[in-house]
């Protein structure tokens, strides 16, 4: 068992609760509250992190889901807010040497945040048994957190540089140096080199949109032809085919031929199979434990979905989710089984196609759950993989990363967590997209019995939400692996809101006018296309 002493902080109550085992895989657990200690039944032996959501201090300001380093079991209980500040100034050391920063000068602005937030953490191991300990740790968490926004925004400027000036491109031409033996000790010296995982792209990442087919007009079209390098057409299945055998091409129709006849966008489509709630149409749940049979059904609406648009779409993001587990009762071989044969489609019915995954909650704290669902999914890591280890030709990943929607595996982080989570899915060796990135611009309500998603530095603003998309959108176009950024909704659905449009996360209100998240979208784009510095970092 873990303990963990918690702090008095007024109208907090411990949520987002998980535990983390070796290669930062969830393990399922039982996280109570006991007066002020947070008790954690691990059922598996070994060290664990606690992961949680926590009030970051007034400092840097935010709720946000944190996590500790690596812990062993021990009677007296650790000090939550300590533990927390040392797994941050951990992964700061640890990507200062992954990002080869160590060279910059000490009277760099970073630099100075990172010593402090060491110093600050130093005095909080000293005072941890006063009086002072509390406060000294809440410094010491605050210093870490705001050192490891500022390296990350620091390493994305720099690789952007790099990029532009051509650098990283000779670095990947560049022969392995003679004692590399084999081709991963060759590739751990490119990245050593180049201070980055993955692969490196020479291309700077294309900026585009994810658009609602449900809402159409020209003047969001003429909008969106402004600022979009390609627009992202979703295929939900529900919608497409609601009634067994009876398409519904209509509002998809009108989008692609917009894009592909008029604004000469490219267009990424899908996914083509979901099994997030609410995507799957109610007559496939028939066959919800006849696999075999919902096999075949699968391939039939694939089939028809990828030879209706072969002609003009150019990537298809062929399915995702499905490692969650969520919805049908299938094992993790039939999951595996199902993402195999989707892309087999899409590769023999339109060969000249990009064809690509999407990873759901990449954070992968489904698995946690003490459920049959999650005792049947994948981890994200290890689900990707399973589909290298079969030779399963993709040719990008991509990730679905939204924040402060009280919906699992939407709960906000840090962006130094966010900028290691990309290098995590980097040492894949694909090229990487965030496929849907996104957040809101007011804080949602919560649905009862569902635990609140946090906000970032502070609560969810028009503002707010554009210094977000800023920030994270710079981070991701610095990484030399990533190839293109897509906002997760183009306009606010009007109340009610349409399913699946994500609440108060689009670039205009319902009445068309533009959000402060559309320049800063525009400000990014423009500077990709001309190769000038990042904004927002």
């Amino acid at each position: 068992m873990l303990l963990f002493q918690v702090p008095n902080l007024p109208g907090w109550t411990p949520t987002h609760a998980h535990l983390f085992g070796p290669d930062d895989l969830a393990i399922p657990s039982e996280i109570t509250l006991n007066g002020s200690t947070i008790q954690c039944v691990k059922r598996v032996e070994g060290a664990a992190a606690l992961a949680i959501q926590y009030p970051a201090p007034a400092a840097v300001g935010g709720l946000l889901t944190l996590r500790t380093a690596l812990l062993p079991e021990r009677k007296q209980p650790y000090v939550l807010t300590l533990e927390l500040a040392r797994f941050q100034v951990m992964l700061l050391l640890t990507k200062l040497e992954e990002w080869a920063m160590f060279e910059m000068p000490a009277t760099d602005p970073v630099m100075q945040k990172l010593e402090a937030a060491r110093d600050a953490y130093t005095h909080a191991l000293v005072v941890q048994r006063s009086t002072e300990a509390e406060s000294a740790a809440q410094a010491a968490l605050a210093a870490a957190i705001d050192a490891g926004e500022a390296l990350a925004l620091a390493s994305a400027n720099m690789q952007h540089q790099r990029r532009v000036s051509g650098e990283l491109a000779r670095l990947a031409a560049k022969p392995p140096p003679d004692s590399a033996l084999t081709d991963h000790e060759s590739n751990e010296a490119k990245k050593r080199a180049a201070g980055s995982a993955g692969v490196m792209l020479p291309a700077m990442p294309k900026v585009g949109v994810v658009i609602n087919p449900a809402i159409f007009s020209p003047a969001l079209c003429d909008a969106i032809a402004q600022f979009a390098d390609f627009v992202s057409v979703p295929m939900r299945w529900s919608q497409m085919e609601p009634t067994e055998g009876r398409y519904t091409f209509t509002p998809t129709d009108r989008w692609i031929e917009w894009a592909v006849a008029k604004a000469k966008l490219p267009v990424v489509a899908g996914p083509v199979l979901d099994f997030e709630t609410g995507c799957v149409p109610d007559f496939a749940y028939i066959w919800e434990h006849d696999y075999e049979t919902l096999r075949d059904v699968v391939i039939e609406h694939v089939k028809a979905v990828v030879t209706r648009y072969r002609r003009t779409v150019n990537t298809w993001t062929i399915c995702s989710g499905l490692h969650v587990g969520s919805n049908f009762a299938i094992s993790y071989e039939q999951a595996i089984d199902l993402t195999r044969v989707c892309v087999t489609i899409a590769r023999k019915l339109h060969p000249s196609a990009r064809v690509q995954i999407e990873i759901s909650q990449p954070w992968g704290e489904y698995t946690a759950e003490a459920t049959a669902r999650a005792a049947r999914s994948i981890p994200p890591a290890i689900y990707c993989d399973l589909l290298a280890q079969i030779g399963l030709e993709i040719d990008a990943v991509a990730l679905k990363v939204q924040m402060g929607y009280p919906a699992p595996g939407r709960s906000t982080r840090d962006l130094m967590a966010f900028s290691a989570l990309l290098d995590r899915f980097a040492a894949i060796d694909k090229p990487i997209s965030l496929s849907m990135l996104g957040a809101p611009s007011t804080s949602i309500p919560t649905p009862d019995g569902m635990p609140g998603a946090g906000h970032w530095r502070a609560p969810w603003t028009p503002d707010q939400q554009a210094r977000w998309l800023a920030q994270c959108a710079a981070i991701a176009a610095g990484k030399p692996y990533v190839e293109s950024i897509a906002w997760h909704e183009t306009v606010d659905a009007p109340a009610p809101v349409p399913p699946f449009a994500p609440e108060a996360g689009g670039l205009f209100t319902p009445q068309g006018q533009p959000k402060p998240a559309l320049a800063a979208l525009r400000t990014l784009r423009t500077a990709l296309r001309s190769s000038a510095a990042l904004p927002g970092v």
